[in-house]
This record gives structure tokens, C-alpha cells and sequence, in this order.
């Protein structure tokens, strides 16, 4: 087998939110990139995602692709399960089979939210709903195929691109008078690029020569503060208003008040110090974050604009 060329790696979902960043932030973090959407490869299917890595040698590969419609897996299970877990298995073993490392992306649903304290990595994973047993599936599946593998579970990913909560609360503030939103969940917030950088700060870490088995397993990786779902709500829209744009008010509610197909954890923080102590990767503060994303979030129209077009 030839030897992979150093510092290339692949990026499969390198059109979700996080792939997308890892593929532009690559270069200058001095790695090579090398994206496949699904239209180029679904991870899906085993031939597919060997014939992407024979293509491309790589020394690291990146699975960012998931299926993320935590609602919809509740009757679409076959898909779920299908990218979450037999598209993360695909990966991992055709990586091991070329010799690469994998870094995995992984969820903070994968807990039950029970606990009142940020889970850790080896805290009993016990999800609640079809997407989380799916991406639970998958970690399994890395760990089965891949020695050299990074889980790197995270949450509540927002970014400039795709979709995301951020994105839905700047276009509802548009269109309506009030938010809505529940104020009993409580998660942390974390942009994409954060993740991406992250990732390849890692893909450098696990490559470099003598790198130690502690290196490799599960880490955690997500924003700070924690903070719940309308907390975070509330801080888009008060950005927005600052920017010149609809800040409608911001009502707190209950879970009950607004039923979805897939229960929620209510508590899914999670703790990032195994990360840090072993990588030296400290985990960002999203609020910087979001004021740099958000401008790419807002309407062009003008605020007034807005306002009038709102419906009453």
C-alpha cells in the first residue's frame, strides 16, 4: 500500500455546517482538504466511501456528515440509522483499511439528561429518541472498526450556513410579534468554525510522530455558558436588535408548551476538561462567536422593512 502523502485529509459532509468549516479553515491550519458532500459520496454506501478514500490518500478523515432532523428520524428511522450508524461504520473501516485516522462527529443527545452536572465521556449513554440511538450506534460502530479514532461529541452547532437555531430565530423575528421559546432544556451553544478549528487542531495532534495512545477515544467539545434553548434565543435577537434589525420579545415557556415527535434531554452539558487536559484544546466561549456569525444571518432587507411586512 502507498503511503498517504502527509498533512491531506478527507472531509466527508463537507457541505453540512462543520464540514464546511473544517474544508475552508484547513489551508491555514497547513493541512490539505479534500471535501465530498453527499451528492459526490453517500457515506451510505461502503464502495462509495473506498472509492473517495483510494482516490484521495489521506492521513486523517473527517466524518462530519449526519443526519441531524431530530424530528423526522422519529418516523424515519432507516435513514437515520443508515447515515448515523452504517455511514459511520463505512468510514471508520475504510479509513483503518487505508491507514488513516478518523475523527468522528458525534452529539450531546446521546445522553438522556438526567443528570444535573456536565456529562463525561464515560458517563452511561442513554438516549431518548431515534437520532441519538442512531449517532450512539455510530460511535459504537468508530470504536469497532477504527483504532485510531477521535468521537468528538459537541452541541447545539450553529454557524453562517445551513441550518441552525440561530438562523430560524433571526428569520422568526422577522415574521412574528413574539418568540416562543423553552426555557427548560439547557445545552451549550457552539459554532461550527470553534468545532472546525478543534478538528483540525486534533487531525495535527493524533498525526504527529510518537503521539500517544491517550490521544485517541472519546473527548467532549462544546461553547460556554451553558445556557437553555431561550437563553440563547434571547441572546440572537438582542444581537440582532444592536445591529439595527426586529428584536421582537422573547417569551420563556415549557417543554409542554411546544411538543415535538423526538423528546429532548433536559440537560445536556457537556464537560470539555478531558479535551483540554489531554489536547491542550480549551473550550470556547460562544457569545463572541455569535457576534460574528450573526451579521451573515440577517436579512438584507432593511429593518423597517421588516417590521411592516411582520405579520400581526
Amino acid at each position: 500500500m502507498t503511503a498517504p502523502p502527509a498533512r491531506t485529509l478527507v472531509v466527508f459532509g463537507a457541505g453540512g455546517q462543520v464540514g464546511r468549516e473544517v474544508a475552508v479553515g484547513a489551508a491555514d491550519a497547513g493541512w490539505r482538504a479534500v471535501g465530498y458532500d453527499r451528492a459526490a459520496v453517500d457515506i451510505a454506501r461502503a464502495d462509495d466511501v473506498m472509492r473517495a478514500l483510494e482516490t484521495t490518500p489521506a492521513s486523517v478523515v473527517v466524518n462530519a456528515a449526519s443526519y441531524t432532523a431530530v424530528d423526522a428520524a422519529e418516523t424515519d428511522a432507516a435513514s437515520a440509522l443508515a447515515i448515523n450508524a452504517d455511514g459511520a461504520r463505512n468510514v471508520a473501516a475504510a479509513a483503518a483499511r487505508r491507514g488513516a485516522a478518523v475523527i468522528h462527529l458525534s452529539t450531546d443527545y446521546v445522553f438522556d439528561g438526567r443528570k444535573r452536572a456536565p456529562y463525561v465521556e464515560d458517563d452511561p449513554v442513554a438516549p431518548l429518541g431515534v437520532y441519538g440511538r442512531s449517532k450512539e450506534a455510530g460511535d459504537r460502530a468508530v470504536r469497532a472498526e477504527a483504532a485510531r479514532h477521535v468521537i468528538l461529541r459537541t452541541a447545539a452547532v450553529f454557524a453562517a450556513h445551513g441550518k441552525n437555531f440561530a438562523r430560524t430565530m433571526v428569520r422568526l423575528a422577522a415574521e412574528r410579534p413574539e418568540l416562543r421559546v423553552v426555557d427548560d432544556q439547557t445545552t451549550a451553544p457552539t459554532a461550527a468554525d470553534d468545532i472546525a478549528a478543534a478538528i483540525l487542531a486534533l487531525a495535527t495532534r493524533i498525526t504527529a510522530p510518537g503521539v500517544a495512545p491517550e490521544a485517541f477515544g472519546t473527548f467532549h467539545y462544546c461553547g460556554r455558558p451553558a445556557t437553555t434553548w431561550h437563553g440563547f434565543a434571547t441572546a440572537i435577537i438582542a444581537a440582532a436588535g444592536r445591529l439595527g434589525h426586529r428584536a421582537p420579545p422573547v417569551a420563556a415557556i415549557a417543554s409542554h408548551e411546544f411538543p415535538t415527535a423526538a423528546a429532548r434531554p433536559r440537560y445536556s452539558v457537556l464537560d470539555c476538561g478531558h479535551l483540554a487536559r489531554v489536547h491542550g484544546i480549551e473550550q470556547p466561549d460562544w457569545r463572541p462567536a455569535l457576534e460574528r456569525i450573526l451579521p451573515h444571518l440577517l436579512p438584507a432587507t432593511q429593518p423597517s422593512d421588516l417590521a411592516q411586512g411582520a405579520p400581526r
